[in-house]
């Protein structure tokens, strides 16, 4: 949710105020939120609590929806299937990326 929003930890930790490296633990699953770093990463994501609980399934398929709807993203399909979920999730954020921030030409 963070990469979907354009935030780094660190502009996500000074929305929630709190210290870049408990983000980190955060996503790498080396710390638990507590209700209150919940409610604050809730306000800082824009999303509701049930949202983050849920990993925000829902705009996740939608997402990988309009990605599927790009010819060369569906052609790369086949190939997706032998990476892991880290090499999938990298894959699908620069794809993401480029869809949204389309790169200079010279």
């Amino acid at each position: 949710m963070r990469l979907r929003n354009g935030l780094s930890q660190r502009q996500l930790a000074l929305r929630m105020s709190v210290p870049r490296t408990y983000v980190s633990k955060i996503e790498n699953e080396k710390a638990t939120p507590t209700l209150s770093s919940l409610d604050r990463l809730a306000r800082a994501l824009e999303v509701t609590i049930p949202d983050l609980l849920c990993g925000g399934e829902n705009n996740r398929q939608e997402e990988i929806g309009e990605l599927m709807k790009d010819q060369f993203v569906a052609e790369m399909l086949p190939f997706l299937s032998e990476l892991n979920g880290m090499q999938m999730s990298s894959v699908l954020t620069q794809m993401r990326d480029l869809t949204i921030r389309p790169r200079r030409t010279a």
